[in-house]
């Protein structure tokens, strides 16, 4: 396994993280458990959850499973703990979002369900528009004075975001935001253009989620169905096309192609890794083997045809 700084921290992480969002409403806990149980034992450290994982009907489900592994096994302190806060959670108007409120709640009851006393990496899930980032800051702050957590990322911010976040953080001489966990794949490559730059500027370790374009970068099924894309209505034929260039390439260098498309987002400047949601053991061993996946330039370039990208950060990829 790979491992790497979480950002500019002085934490070391696994370049593959577990995602957990299929524990509960479609992987059982029993099956979950030897999941995690085999992530860690082949060195996958850094476990990721949300507040709101676990399915419509039992929002905290996923982290209660989670929960129940850490009391079982008591593997606590070998991993880094990530979760998320931002979510609706109950009937209420301040059961979600970013205010001072709802975060000393959601941490609470995220540590309840968790069964441990501090999480690693605490993260926005979303921007909060509506709330001031000295409120946040002053709620985040308290929180790591508590040591309650110990650093705070972002997910699913812009550019501009995560540079409000860090200089409102740096304006309190506050460590800020030290990763971002955004959609990145071959077929999303949106990021480059502001993200990834903001987040290099700001010694962020980016974390890819969707890293399969929801199955579709996976390949066909045995019945020649590509996963994730089984109604074609939603697959138009540039798509298909495409794809099939995709699954040429992976043939070509006799690469599955799910585990291609990890490779890929390991070899992406500024990129700490991708999440993995694996739902089956059989998902998590080939997700594993993705990191010993050694791609060229060459092959690197061919990829940049197949699925071209913004042409750059901003503004060189659209202006002199």
């Amino acid at each position: 396994m790979q491992h790497a700084q979480l950002g500019r921290t002085g934490a070391t992480v696994s370049r593959l993280v577990l995602g957990t969002m299929n524990f509960g409403p479609h992987t059982a806990e029993e099956d979950a458990f030897a999941i995690m149980d085999r992530a860690l034992d082949q060195g996958v450290t850094f476990f990721d959850t949300a507040n709101v994982y676990g399915g419509t009907d039992h929002k905290g489900r996923t982290e209660e499973i989670v929960g129940r592994w850490l009391a079982k096994t008591g593997r606590r302190d070998e991993i880094v703990l990530a979760t998320k806060v931002f979510g609706e959670m109950g009937p209420g108007a301040n059961d979600r979002g970013l205010s001072a409120l709802n975060i000393r709640r959601a941490v609470d009851e995220s540590l309840r369900r968790l069964r441990t006393d501090h999480i690693d990496l605490y993260q926005m899930h979303h921007v909060d528009r509506s709330a001031p980032w000295e409120e946040i800051w002053q709620a985040m702050d308290l929180l790591v004075a508590q040591g309650k957590i110990s650093y705070v990322g972002s997910s699913n911010f812009a550019g501009w975001h995560l540079a409000q976040a860090n200089e409102a953080a740096r304006a309190r001489h506050a460590l800020g935001l030290v990763s971002e966990q955004s959609l990145y794949n071959l077929l999303s490559r949106d990021v480059e253009l502001e993200v990834l730059p903001a987040a290099e500027h700001y010694g962020m370790g980016v974390i890819a989620w969707s890293p399969l374009s929801g199955g579709k970068l996976g390949g066909r099924s045995e019945k020649g169905v590509r996963r994730g894309t089984a109604d074609r209505r939603h697959d138009p034929a540039d798509l298909t096309a495409q794809l099939d260039r995709w699954e040429a390439f992976c043939q070509e260098r006799d690469l599955a192609p799910g585990q291609a498309a990890l490779a890929w987002l390991l070899h992406r400047p500024g990129v700490l890794g991708p999440i993995v949601g694996p739902r089956t053991m059989e998902q998590l061993d080939s997700a594993i083997a993705a990191v010993d996946i050694v791609l060229s330039d060459e092959d690197l370039a061919a990829l940049d045809e197949i699925f071209p990208g913004p042409g750059g950060p901003a503004p060189e990829a659209y202006a002199w």
